[in-house]
């Protein structure tokens, strides 16, 4: 919620008609402290209860306002008891129907009474219903008006009904029509008029009680200009507290690393492929901002398969050879474990042994660990345990976090503070496999620099893709039974709507074991997230080996594992899993030269979202093009999965819808940084508040 301090907002809650303390501290667990605040807390839907429909002319789907007097009501006993309620006006009759009710409710809704209600309108199965309306009771000869105007909704908290809502904005904007309490102008009038956009205060009025004749459509789909208007103003203060802290950060100072020529060649002789022009392009601006001295933040993301990796090792090889400590964390054991792996293999032969701690390093391993960390060593690989306290580096100077996203705010700072004393930091290298929309990254990382790898190693062939109902697993069993037999290896991925590691274990097991009697030829291995490290490691290197053919597994394999045999992949219900799990999970194969496929198995009937996702899926193994799907689909927070950390918790704009706005933002941005420094802070205090400090992190 807004933090906002308005010219004239002195007004407390408490001086509002009906806010008392008690109500003020609810209100205030929202964020909202003074009246001024109110005005920035906005509807999220509007109800259209400016006329009365004939019941005879309702149609499923609508929010309507209806009237008529009950025919018939009475409690149904069940499983569950439920009052009905059967509503006529002449036109056709509605059935009421409310599982949550109280005995004096039944009596209130008896034969005869006549009764005014707002509801969506079902098809039930004896006809069209409401399920628990509001609603009046009305005497026969009573005229109570209907409203002059849309009626909004806003988000709300336990114990704040909607008309706790009504009666505070109400007043709040009585107030800002009388001038007692002005919103401050802080867009620049040509950006507002070039726009052809309302002022701050008229679209803040606009939005709160859109008049009777105002654009439903527009305002449900939030196209109208009075919320472009906001969502300018917004999307431009995201920008600004990114910059701002760029800035902040380009202040201080940083390890400078320059170039170790030799150092760099022996590492580059001894892979056993050759760098894409995209890694080299990548690694070349990476080392460019190593030797700086100020600290670098940069993001690098590509498609699976691009090679971030091998990236990263060129990064910390630079700090190792400048003597600085790097610190490579990720969010799985699974992904932390490749990475040492990789590593090992990669820097051991050049005098360069990782440490590896994780919350499951534990005893004396855990404190020679802690030590050797201490006294200064060169690469350190683990989990969320390297954010921890007492885990004291001796000279961090380099900090790679993978799949940031997947940290807490609090977890990726307080790294990054282990790097810094005084006025210097240590530089920041953030990677993800997770390709960023364009219109994402120009706001969610505006103070960031990012490197795109948008080239795969050369032989790699796009995954065929293929969408079967799960009434034709017959047929996939018997397609991996052929695949197998002639050589490839595949994977099996079981997924669950519940997010529990013992749920999805126990599934994944029957689904092996079921597939071990189909399959009785072939040796069939089992992953999950419930198995200890050592026996995970064990069955990944037994499918590397070629001895598992066919490997089931959870959605603990949808990063970091790199097998080049496998060249099929079979998603259980794959209706059930976002664009941008399906793509990562896909990733595990084609990563050989031979052609690899995907089979997206999934439950018949599919939901109008989950088809547009088999579809692309389907269509495109283009990560930014699904990237940009995604965004379009879930939303900025959803697809950083930044919902945790308070981050992109946009209240008007939408990056996928506005970004012909998102244009105008870096220009706009600029100026106010130029020239009007002091309204920077309003704008990011009136829409970002305290937030501001952990963007980009």
């Amino acid at each position: 919620m807004t933090q906002a301090t308005e010219i004239g907002s002195y007004h407390k809650l408490t001086d509002l008609h009906g806010v008392g303390p008690k109500l003020a501290d609810k209100i205030n667990a929202l964020g909202i402290s003074q009246v001024s605040d109110l005005l920035f807390h906005l509807p999220y839907r509007y109800e259209d209860r400016t006329r009365i429909h004939a019941i005879g002319a309702c149609k499923p789907g609508q929010q309507i306002l209806i009237e008529g007097h009950i025919e018939h009501s009475a409690i149904v006993r069940g499983r569950r008891s439920m009052l009905v309620v059967v509503l006529g006006d002449g036109t056709g009759r509605i059935t009421l129907r409310f599982f949550h009710f109280r005995a004096y409710q039944h009596k209130q809704l008896s034969k005869g009474t006549r009764l005014r209600c707002f509801g969506e309108v079902r098809a039930g199965f004896q006809g069209l219903e409401m399920v628990h309306p509001s609603y009046t009771r009305l005497s026969d000869d009573s005229n109570l008006p209907v409203a002059d105007r849309l009626t909004p909704v806003y988000p709300t908290a336990d114990g704040l009904g909607q008309k706790n809502w009504m009666r505070m904005t109400d007043q709040a904007l009585v107030l800002m029509r009388r001038g007692e309490l002005e919103l401050e102008e802080l867009l620049p009038s040509d950006l507002l008029n070039s726009l052809k956009l309302p002022s701050l205060s008229a679209a803040v009025d606009y939005i709160h009680r859109p008049p009777p004749d105002a654009d439903l459509d527009a305002l449900a789909s939030r196209d109208h200009a009075t919320q472009k208007r906001l969502a300018l103003e917004e999307l431009l203060a995201h920008n600004l507290s990114m910059q701002k802290l760029r800035r902040q950060q380009r202040a201080r100072k940083a390890p400078q690393m320059t170039t170790r020529p030799d150092v760099e060649r022996d590492f580059l002789q001894g892979l056993t492929f050759s760098l894409t022009n995209a890694q080299q392009r990548v690694i070349q601006e990476i080392q460019i901002d190593l030797n700086r001295g100020r600290p670098m933040l940069r993001l690098v993301h590509g498609d699976v398969g691009s090679g971030k990796t091998v990236v990263a090792a060129m990064a910390a090889l630079r700090a190792a050879a400048n003597h600085y400590q790097t610190a490579i964390t990720a969010p799985t054991e699974l992904l932390a474990e490749q990475h040492l792996r990789v590593f090992s293999q990669w820097l051991e032969p050049l005098g360069i042994t990782p440490i590896w701690l994780s919350g499951k390093v534990t005893g004396k391993k855990r404190q020679r660990a802690l030590e050797e960390i201490s006294a200064g060593a060169e690469v350190v690989i683990g989990t969320h345990a390297l954010m921890q306290e007492g885990v004291e580096f001796n000279r961090l100077g380099l900090v790679i976090v993978d799949e940031q996203h997947r940290f807490g705010v609090d977890q990726r700072m307080n790294l990054l503070d282990k790097g810094g004393e005084g006025e210097q930091q240590a530089h920041q290298l953030i990677m993800t496999a997770t390709p960023i929309p364009r219109t994402l990254a120009m706001t969610a990382y505006a103070g960031m620099d990012v490197s795109v790898i948008d080239e795969l190693p050369p032989g790699r062939k796009p995954v065929t893709t293929v969408v079967m109902a799960n009434d034709r697993r017959r047929d996939v069993i018997q397609r991996v039974a052929r695949a197998c037999t002639e050589g490839q290896q595949a994977y099996w991925v079981c997924t669950l709507i519940e997010e529990s590691d013992s749920i999805e274990a126990q599934a994944a097991e029957e689904v092996a074991q079921d597939l071990r009697k189909d399959l009785n030829t072939l040796n069939v291995g089992l992953i999950h997230g419930r198995m200890k490290p050592a026996q995970k490691q064990q069955v990944m290197d037994e499918f590397k080996s070629g001895h598992i053919h066919l490997l089931v597994a959870t959605t603990v394999i949808e990063v970091g594992v790199d097998v080049s045999n496998a060249s099929l992949m079979i998603i259980e219900n794959a209706e059930r899993l976002g664009l941008a799990q399906l793509h990562q999970l896909r990733g595990r194969v084609g990563r050989g030269t031979q052609q690899a496929s995907c089979v997206l198995l999934y439950n018949p009937p599919l939901g109008s979202l989950a088809k547009q996702r088999m579809e692309i899926m389907r269509r495109t193994a283009d990560g930014f093009e699904i990237a940009e799907k995604d965004l379009e689909l879930r939303g900025p927070g959803e697809v950083l999965g930044t919902r945790q950390t308070g981050m992109l918790q946009f209240r008007v704009a939408d990056l996928a819808r506005d970004a012909a706005l998102l244009k105008r933002i870096p220009a706009a941005a600029d100026i106010l940084l130029e020239q009007q420094p002091a309204q920077v802070d309003k704008l990011i205090h009136r829409w970002v508040g305290d937030t501001a400090r952990f963007a980009g992190v």
